[in-house]
Formats: C-alpha cells, structure tokens, sequence
C-alpha cells in the first residue's frame, strides 16, 4: 500500500527485463529462434551484424513468446498489484520491443501505457529516461529497474526502487537520495543453479560404461580400468552439455509443467545466455580428454551420442515411438561407448537386452507424463509430444511388452555358450533372470498407481528395492566368477 511520503499523482514505471520478469526477452526470443530451427543461426547473425534495433524487430516478427507463463518476479508483481489498487498509474518501461511489451502487458492487464523500443529508438537508459521525462517531467514519476543502465532513469525519478541483490548498486541508487523500495530478484543461489542445470546426479545414468568392462571381465586389466573412468567422465561431460541445451530448447514446455517449471532456465535462475556458454565449454572439455586419452572409436561413439541427442531434443522427442525408440538407442549407445573405450567386443545379447530394456523405462516416462496430463483433466495432444491422452493403454501395452522381451533376451544371453565359458558357475547367472522380471513388473506397477517419478532412473536411485534388487544381482554375477 502506499507509504506517507509517497505521491499516488506520480505514474510508477516499471522496467521488464531482470525486473518484472526473471529473465531477457531479447534472450528468450533468440533462444526460441534457434530452438526452432539451429540453422537459423546465419540469419541471426546477419541481423546481428544489422544493429540492436534490427535484431530486435526481426526477432519480434519471427518468434511467438509465451507470455503466459514467463517467469515473473512475484514480489514485484504483488506490489505492483497493491499500488494499482491504491491508485497508483502504472507505465511498462522497457528496451524491449513494442511487441514483446504489449504482449506482456496485456496478459498482466495492469498497465495503462507502454513505452518500448520501436523505430529508431532503443528504449534503454538515456533514451528511457528523456522519454519519461517528455511525459512526466523530471521528478514525475518513480522507476523500478535491476542494472546499472538504469542509473540515468533512477536519477531523473522522484523514487528509485531497485530489484537486484547487488549491495553496491543499492548504494548508488541510495547517494542519489531517492531510494525506495529494494526487492529481491528472485534469482536463488547461482552455483547451486548451476549445479542443477547440469544434472550431476544423472551422471549415474552414465555407470553403463562400466557393462563391457563387467561382462567381459576385463576389471583386472588396469589400462581398461582407467579408461572407463575416463570414459565415464567424459560422457557425464557431455551429458550435461546436452542437458543444458535440451532444457534452454524446452524452456518454454517446461514452464507449463508442474515440476520442470522449477528448472534454473524456465524459472529464469540463470540466464539463457549463461547456458549457450556453458554447454559448448562442458562438451569441448569432453572431446579434447577424448582425443587425447581415449580410442578413435570412442570418439565416434561420443559423436554419434552427440547427434543423436540433438536430433531427438531438437525433433524427435515430438514424434510418437520414434521419441523412446531413440531414448533406447542413448542408452544403449553408453554400453557401445563403454566396449570401444576399453577396445573389446560387445555381445549381441547385451544390446538387444539394452534396447528392449530402456525402451520399456522410455514408455515409463512417457506413461507418467500422461498420466499426469489424465489426472490434471488435460484433453488433446500433450505438449511437446507426440501423444494424446487416449494413447495411455497403448502405451502402457508395449513398455510392459518391451520390459518382458528384454528378461527373455537376457535368458538368452545366460544360456549362450560363450558366457557359460566366463563363469565358473554359470548356473548362478539365471538368477539375473527373476531379479529383472520382478523389477520391471514392480516399475509398470508403481507407474499404474501414480507413484513413479517421471524418470525411472531417478526412481530407481531413490528406491530401496531397486538398490536391493541391484545388490543381489551383482553377488550372483560375483559368486558365478568365483564359486565352482
């Protein structure tokens, strides 16, 4: 509500950017550009090369920002909502585009007038402040900004409020003399964003490098030892790199879900310009430790996971079956990549059981994500895939069908006789058998009742059965080498 001193005659002008909302929409329309088509990137940067003004006007025309769910700043707009109520006029003052602004400010529904970047001018700074003052006169307004480029607006305001966590710029707005209310940007601790962006417990994902090294009982082989380790690292590299760019690519599908709307890109934690550096410095570290420490073949293996992932983050994930059929090939990419890091052959077994296996944990994930779309009385095509709600029985027939093929292949496998030959007592091996089969008939029945995370990998890491199950396999593969 209003404070004493303050004069409700005086419109408050808000900036948008870093201010209103967590993050840049020049960024965020750029980042849906690119998402849109990578290609693009040449176009981008002719109108790079053009001025700020027409990279502005191009991107405002050619990309279509959901201002429905951008992540606004929740104490700036609960304030502003006050003010308004208590007579306040509100004015959107921003360097973004006329469009972008408008677009905001008709969702919001709480400014009366909108000054933007358009034509000739860029509305930032100087050019803000003269344009407020040839409206309001010097004096005649307050301002709400976040930066240091908001220093001649603050200077030229009646009062300054500030939005940003830097105690030294609240100290240049405070010896201006005008300073009024310093809100929390809303931005959280960056290094733990970071952390989280990068997905570091997904890594584990990445112990399938490890399989060719058990299977072919090359763990006393201290050369292929050092090399899965290297290999495990490298693709946890790259990993996170390819998590950085799938969830800047589905920043704004994120935002409409329940859970992933809490992700450091769609709450606007970090910036997405934070993210198209990071991804490319994570996957150049891996590929140099690749060519230097590792085989040819692995690098081709890394590629190959490489573009894979693109191709899938980028137009895959949106096709029906085609999305976890290549969700199955990235997985079973990691037990290829982990036999050509260590330079021994992987079985056919292996990897036909590799596919049917994560292949029915894709229909997994996808099963939960409709689910929650059914529970939530969503109708229609999910966004972002290439399913409908009705699709949820189907769906549910071929992951559960998929997970019993791979337990049939992994018999297979145990009743080959080059794995006979590996163990002393092969015979221990069919225990494998029942383990898998009561782990994935217990996943497809926990994801029936609601209770599986939309990750099983995920689940399986906080599950206590899933760690009991993985025990008790690995004591049978052990006793089958040792006992006979």
């Amino acid at each position: 509500m209003l404070k004493s001193h303050e004069n409700p005659s005086k419109p408050i002008a808000v900036d948008l950017d870093g201010t209103l909302v967590k993050t840049d929409l020049l960024l965020e329309s750029i980042n849906a550009y690119l998402a849109q088509n990578p290609l693009r990137f040449f176009k981008l940067i002719s109108w790079v090369l053009g001025g700020r003004l027409l990279l502005k006007a191009r991107l405002a025309e050619k990309t279509d920002l959901d201002f429905t769910s951008l992540p606004y700043n929740t104490q700036v707009l609960k304030w502003l909502h006050e003010q308004r109520a208590a007579g306040r006029t509100l004015v959107l003052a921003t360097a973004s585009h006329r469009v972008l602004a408008e677009g905001v400010s008709q969702h919001l529904g709480i400014f009366e007038t909108v000054l933007a970047t358009d034509g000739d001018t860029n509305l930032k700074a100087r050019n803000k402040s003269n344009s407020l003052v040839a409206s309001y006169g010097l004096r005649g307004f307050d301002y709400v900004g976040n930066e240091g480029a908001d220093l001649d607006v603050w200077s030229a305001a009646d009062k300054a409020h500030v939005v940003s966590s830097s105690r030294a710029l609240a100290a240049r707005v405070r010896s201006q003399g005008n300073l009024g209310e310093v809100f929390d940007p809303e931005h959280g601790n960056t290094i733990h964003s970071l952390f989280r962006a990068v997905r570091l417990h997904q890594w584990m994902k990445n112990l399938l490098i490890f399989v060719p090294l058990v299977t072919s009982h090359s763990w006393t082989n201290l050369t292929a030892d050092w090399r899965a380790i290297v290999a495990f690292v490298v693709f946890g590299l790259t990993a996170s790199s390819i998590y950085v760019v799938n969830d800047m690519i589905d920043v704004t599908d994120d935002r409409h879900h329940r859970r992933k709307r809490e992700r450091p890109f769609a709450a606007g934690h970090l910036s997405l310009a934070a993210g198209w550096l990071l991804w490319p410095a994570l996957l150049g570290v891996a590929v140099t430790i690749t060519m230097l420490l590792l085989p040819p073949a692995f690098l081709v293996a890394l590629l190959g996971y490489v573009v894979l992932t693109l191709v899938y983050s980028l137009f895959l994930k949106q096709r029906a079956v085609v999305d976890v059929l290549a969700l199955a090939t990235l997985f079973t990419l990691r037990i290829i990549a982990g036999a050509t890091a260590i330079s021994v052959p992987v079985s056919f077994w292996l990897l036909t059981f590799s596919m049917f296996f994560f292949l029915s944990l894709a229909f997994i994930k996808r099963f939960s994500e409709l689910q929650t779309a059914r529970d939530a009385d969503y109708r229609g095509q999910i966004r972002g895939r290439g399913y409908f709600h009705t699709d949820l029985e189907m769906i549910s027939s071929l992951g559960a069908g998929s997970g019993l093929i791979s337990v049939l292949v992994l018999a297979l496998y145990v009743q080959d006789h080059d794995t006979a030959e590996l163990y002393k007592t092969p015979e221990l091996l069919w225990l494998a058998c029942p383990l898998v089969l009561f782990w994935i008939s217990r996943a497809w029945l926990l994801t029936h009742r609601g209770l599986m995370h939309d990750d099983p990998i995920v689940f399986a890491l906080k599950d206590r059965m899933s760690w009991i199950v993985v025990a008790v396999l690995v004591l049978a593969l052990a006793l089958g080498v040792v006992v006979g």
